[in-house]
């Protein structure tokens, strides 16, 4: 039994995960504040991957990072090979992982009171500043949620991964690669194994993160009876 899967998978979620983050952070607060009229469109093309079949999402990473895409073309002049590699399952992870951060983080900005947002600019503080001192801090437990489902998200990916990656093991196989391959195979025990240790996966992260926000809303509650309180007494 080779156990490879298990690692290749929590490797790349976590790389995925950590390159969503600071992506999704960043489209996510400038669409919060962008009101042009091509808003909708952006909106939707950053939600994309979200409602495209994985295979369809493959095909264009395919066409993008394939010997003859543009991306492919330009790498291949350093000597560098994506595909079928496992930079290529983090591309794939990454790719079908941020509309979860994306999503999450922009409505969890936009949710910030705008009349905070104002006094800041008022006070003069730059927009990187408000953004790390005054939005960030405030829309934190909605951020933190979106970090969780796309790495949940990641960990599941199976159609473009098997397009652009495929099915090497010890390389780029992963653990919903894994369960099909072995299914297919009849290894029943096998594919039962992997989707065991799959779902116990999911099931603590979806159970850690709910927990964490129900203790991140009691102490909001408690924080705001303390200053109802204190208001009450003056």
């Amino acid at each position: 039994m080779d156990y490879s899967p298990l690692w290749i998978s929590i490797k790349t979620s976590v790389i995925a995960t950590c390159i969503t983050f600071f992506i999704g952070l960043y489209a996510a607060n400038k669409m919060a504040d962008y009101q042009g009229r091509f808003k909708g469109l952006l909106d939707g093309l950053f939600q994309l991957p979200l409602v495209l079949p994985p295979t369809v999402v493959g095909f264009f990473l395919l066409m993008i990072f394939g010997r003859n895409g543009w991306v492919g073309q330009l790498l291949g002049l350093m000597d560098i090979k994506v595909i079928f590699t496992q930079a290529a399952n983090v591309i794939a992870a990454t790719t079908v992982s941020f509309p979860m951060m994306y999503k999450t983080a922009r409505s969890s900005f936009e949710q910030v009171d705008a009349s905070i947002i104002d006094a800041a600019k008022t006070l003069g503080a730059s927009k990187r500043r408000i953004f790390w001192k005054v939005r960030f801090p405030i829309a934190w437990t909605g951020v933190a949620a979106g970090a969780i489902l796309s790495f949940a998200r990641a960990m599941g990916e199976f159609g473009a991964t098997l397009m652009i990656a495929g099915s090497i093991l010890g390389k780029t196989r992963t653990m919903p690669i894994a369960i099909f391959f072995a299914s297919e195979a009849g290894k029943e025990e096998e594919a039962l194994l992997w989707v065991s240790i799959i779902v116990a996966i999911s099931l603590t992260v979806i159970f850690m993160m709910n927990y964490w926000l129900d203790r991140q809303q009691e102490k909001m509650t408690m924080g705001k009876g303390e200053a109802y309180e204190i208001g009450s007494e003056d």
